[in-house]
Protein backbone atom coordinates (compact mmCIF):
# COMPACT_ATOMS: atom_id res chain seq x y z
CA UNK A 1 0.00 0.00 0.00
CA UNK A 2 0.77 3.49 -0.71
CA UNK A 3 2.10 5.59 2.25
CA UNK A 4 3.18 9.02 1.72
CA UNK A 5 4.16 10.62 5.56
CA UNK A 6 5.34 14.68 5.90
CA UNK A 7 7.39 15.25 8.95
CA UNK A 8 7.68 18.15 10.78
CA UNK A 9 10.98 20.40 10.43
CA UNK A 10 14.10 18.57 10.87
CA UNK A 11 14.66 14.77 12.06
CA UNK A 12 17.00 13.80 14.49
CA UNK A 13 17.60 10.21 15.88
CA UNK A 14 14.64 9.06 13.72
CA UNK A 15 11.76 11.51 15.22
CA UNK A 16 10.77 15.12 14.78
CA UNK A 17 12.18 18.30 16.09
CA UNK A 18 9.49 18.54 18.64
CA UNK A 19 10.17 14.68 19.77
CA UNK A 20 7.03 13.45 18.09
CA UNK A 21 7.19 10.68 15.67
CA UNK A 22 6.06 11.19 12.33
CA UNK A 23 2.74 10.87 11.00
CA UNK A 24 1.32 8.85 8.09
CA UNK A 25 -1.31 10.16 6.38
CA UNK A 26 -2.04 7.18 4.31
CA UNK A 27 -3.30 3.67 5.31
CA UNK A 28 -0.83 1.43 7.09
CA UNK A 29 1.82 -0.15 4.92
CA UNK A 30 2.11 -4.06 4.30
CA UNK A 31 4.32 -5.77 6.13
CA UNK A 32 7.57 -8.02 4.82
CA UNK A 33 9.80 -4.76 2.88
CA UNK A 34 12.08 -5.64 0.64
CA UNK A 35 15.78 -6.43 1.60
CA UNK A 36 16.51 -3.26 -0.42
CA UNK A 37 15.15 0.11 -1.85
CA UNK A 38 15.89 2.81 -4.60
CA UNK A 39 15.04 6.39 -3.47
CA UNK A 40 16.00 9.20 -5.00
CA UNK A 41 15.85 12.42 -2.62
CA UNK A 42 15.10 15.63 -4.63
CA UNK A 43 16.49 18.96 -2.31
CA UNK A 44 14.79 21.89 -3.72
CA UNK A 45 16.20 24.91 -1.88
CA UNK A 46 13.37 27.70 -1.81
CA UNK A 47 15.71 30.15 -0.24
CA UNK A 48 15.55 33.40 -1.92
CA UNK A 49 14.51 36.84 -1.35
CA UNK A 50 10.87 36.09 -1.75
CA UNK A 51 10.83 33.94 1.39
CA UNK A 52 13.75 35.18 3.72
CA UNK A 53 14.13 38.81 2.53
CA UNK A 54 16.34 39.84 5.48
CA UNK A 55 20.37 40.71 4.75
CA UNK A 56 19.72 38.25 1.69
CA UNK A 57 23.53 37.73 0.44
CA UNK A 58 24.54 38.37 -3.27
CA UNK A 59 24.58 34.83 -4.52
CA UNK A 60 23.15 32.90 -1.91
CA UNK A 61 23.76 28.91 -2.33
CA UNK A 62 24.04 25.78 -0.97
CA UNK A 63 27.51 23.02 -0.92
CA UNK A 64 26.59 19.53 -2.37
CA UNK A 65 24.96 17.08 -0.47
CA UNK A 66 26.92 14.72 2.01
CA UNK A 67 25.52 11.71 3.94
CA UNK A 68 24.78 8.38 4.65
CA UNK A 69 22.49 5.36 4.88
CA UNK A 70 23.16 3.73 8.19
CA UNK A 71 21.55 2.38 11.62
CA UNK A 72 21.02 3.68 14.95
CA UNK A 73 24.37 2.33 16.04
CA UNK A 74 25.84 5.66 14.66
CA UNK A 75 24.25 9.02 14.21
CA UNK A 76 26.62 11.84 12.41
CA UNK A 77 25.13 15.20 14.12
CA UNK A 78 21.79 15.66 16.28
CA UNK A 79 20.68 18.45 17.72
CA UNK A 80 22.32 19.31 21.44
CA UNK A 81 25.19 17.41 20.47
CA UNK A 82 28.83 18.74 19.66
CA UNK A 83 29.65 19.40 15.98
CA UNK A 84 32.65 16.53 14.32
CA UNK A 85 35.10 18.44 12.65
CA UNK A 86 33.33 16.94 9.58
CA UNK A 87 30.29 18.55 9.97
CA UNK A 88 32.31 22.02 10.94
CA UNK A 89 34.11 21.55 7.93
CA UNK A 90 30.36 20.82 5.94
CA UNK A 91 28.86 23.91 7.68
CA UNK A 92 31.47 26.51 8.26
CA UNK A 93 33.03 25.57 4.36
CA UNK A 94 30.55 23.53 2.62
CA UNK A 95 33.50 20.64 2.03
CA UNK A 96 32.66 17.21 1.95
CA UNK A 97 35.84 15.74 3.56
CA UNK A 98 36.31 15.03 6.29
CA UNK A 99 32.74 14.12 6.74
CA UNK A 100 33.02 11.36 3.97
CA UNK A 101 35.97 9.98 5.52
CA UNK A 102 33.83 9.63 8.95
CA UNK A 103 31.34 7.80 6.90
CA UNK A 104 33.67 5.51 5.46
CA UNK A 105 34.97 4.86 9.36
CA UNK A 106 30.90 4.12 10.27
CA UNK A 107 31.15 1.73 6.95
CA UNK A 108 34.50 0.01 8.26
CA UNK A 109 32.65 -0.74 11.63
CA UNK A 110 29.13 -2.32 10.20
CA UNK A 111 27.38 0.77 11.09
CA UNK A 112 26.57 2.63 7.97
CA UNK A 113 26.41 0.96 4.35
CA UNK A 114 26.25 3.80 1.84
CA UNK A 115 28.04 6.78 1.56
CA UNK A 116 25.70 9.44 -0.28
CA UNK A 117 27.35 12.60 -1.93
CA UNK A 118 25.73 14.34 -4.81
CA UNK A 119 25.44 17.93 -6.26
CA UNK A 120 25.03 21.74 -4.90
CA UNK A 121 22.65 24.47 -5.77
CA UNK A 122 24.81 26.92 -6.99
CA UNK A 123 22.52 29.45 -6.93
CA UNK A 124 19.09 29.42 -4.84
CA UNK A 125 16.33 29.10 -5.33
CA UNK A 126 17.30 25.60 -7.24
CA UNK A 127 16.94 22.24 -7.31
CA UNK A 128 19.24 18.80 -7.23
CA UNK A 129 18.53 15.09 -6.86
CA UNK A 130 20.46 12.07 -5.56
CA UNK A 131 19.59 8.42 -6.33
CA UNK A 132 21.07 6.12 -3.85
CA UNK A 133 20.51 2.46 -1.93
CA UNK A 134 19.25 2.25 1.45
CA UNK A 135 19.13 -1.72 3.22
CA UNK A 136 16.91 -3.54 5.94
CA UNK A 137 19.70 -3.39 8.21
CA UNK A 138 20.76 0.43 7.96
CA UNK A 139 17.52 1.88 6.93
CA UNK A 140 18.75 5.65 8.40
CA UNK A 141 19.71 8.67 6.38
CA UNK A 142 21.69 11.35 7.13
CA UNK A 143 21.97 14.12 4.77
CA UNK A 144 23.62 17.62 5.08
CA UNK A 145 24.06 20.84 3.18
CA UNK A 146 25.71 24.42 4.10
CA UNK A 147 23.71 27.29 3.83
CA UNK A 148 26.26 29.58 2.00
CA UNK A 149 27.80 32.05 2.77
CA UNK A 150 27.23 32.07 6.43
CA UNK A 151 29.13 31.32 9.49
CA UNK A 152 28.47 28.10 10.15
CA UNK A 153 24.86 27.50 9.11
CA UNK A 154 23.49 24.30 7.40
CA UNK A 155 20.53 22.03 6.27
CA UNK A 156 19.71 18.73 6.54
CA UNK A 157 18.23 15.36 8.01
CA UNK A 158 19.82 13.42 11.41
CA UNK A 159 19.02 9.51 11.38
CA UNK A 160 15.53 9.91 9.38
CA UNK A 161 13.72 6.35 8.84
CA UNK A 162 12.55 5.10 5.80
CA UNK A 163 11.87 1.83 6.93
CA UNK A 164 8.39 1.77 9.40
CA UNK A 165 5.84 -0.87 10.19
CA UNK A 166 7.54 -3.58 8.05
CA UNK A 167 7.46 -1.65 5.46
CA UNK A 168 9.96 1.08 2.94
CA UNK A 169 8.25 4.55 2.88
CA UNK A 170 6.41 5.62 -0.66
CA UNK A 171 7.23 9.36 0.17
CA UNK A 172 8.29 11.59 3.14
CA UNK A 173 8.50 15.23 2.80
CA UNK A 174 11.30 17.36 5.25
CA UNK A 175 11.14 21.00 5.39
CA UNK A 176 14.22 22.48 6.01
CA UNK A 177 14.60 25.19 8.89
CA UNK A 178 18.64 26.48 9.34
CA UNK A 179 20.89 24.83 12.05
CA UNK A 180 23.55 26.25 13.52
CA UNK A 181 26.74 23.55 14.31
CA UNK A 182 28.14 25.62 16.82
CA UNK A 183 31.48 26.18 15.70
CA UNK A 184 31.91 29.81 14.72
CA UNK A 185 30.11 32.63 16.05
CA UNK A 186 29.35 35.51 13.03
CA UNK A 187 25.67 36.75 13.16
CA UNK A 188 25.42 37.62 9.54
CA UNK A 189 25.84 35.87 6.30
CA UNK A 190 29.07 37.29 5.88
CA UNK A 191 30.75 37.59 8.83
CA UNK A 192 34.47 37.07 9.19
CA UNK A 193 35.38 33.89 10.73
CA UNK A 194 34.98 34.06 14.81
CA UNK A 195 35.92 30.00 16.47
CA UNK A 196 33.20 29.51 19.18
CA UNK A 197 35.86 28.36 22.00
CA UNK A 198 33.80 26.12 23.55
CA UNK A 199 32.09 24.57 20.86
CA UNK A 200 28.46 24.74 21.27
CA UNK A 201 25.88 21.85 20.45
CA UNK A 202 23.78 21.85 17.56
CA UNK A 203 20.86 24.18 17.48
CA UNK A 204 18.35 25.85 15.57
CA UNK A 205 19.07 29.60 14.11
CA UNK A 206 17.02 31.32 16.09
CA UNK A 207 18.34 34.67 15.62
CA UNK A 208 19.55 36.25 12.84
CA UNK A 209 18.26 36.50 9.73
CA UNK A 210 17.65 32.99 9.28
CA UNK A 211 15.79 33.17 12.92
CA UNK A 212 13.14 30.33 13.91
CA UNK A 213 10.13 32.57 13.04
CA UNK A 214 11.71 32.27 9.18
CA UNK A 215 10.33 29.84 6.43
CA UNK A 216 12.31 26.72 5.83
CA UNK A 217 15.02 27.09 3.32
CA UNK A 218 13.89 24.29 1.49
CA UNK A 219 12.60 20.38 1.60
CA UNK A 220 14.68 17.23 1.16
CA UNK A 221 11.92 15.24 -0.71
CA UNK A 222 12.37 11.74 -0.77
CA UNK A 223 10.43 8.96 -2.81
CA UNK A 224 11.04 5.46 -3.33
CA UNK A 225 11.84 4.40 -7.00
CA UNK A 226 10.05 1.46 -8.64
Amino acid sequence: MIRRVVVCLALVTGGCASGSDPLPTGASPVPGAAATARYRVTFDGSWSAATHPTEIPRVPHFSGLIGATHHAGVRFWAEGVLATEGIRAMAEMGRKTPLDQEVQAAMAAGTAQHLLSGGAIDLAPGVVALDFEVGREHPLVSLVSMVAPSPDWFVGVSSLPLLEGGDWVAERVVPLPAWDAGTDSGLTFESRDRATVPREPIARVTTGPLGADRAPLGTFTFRRLP
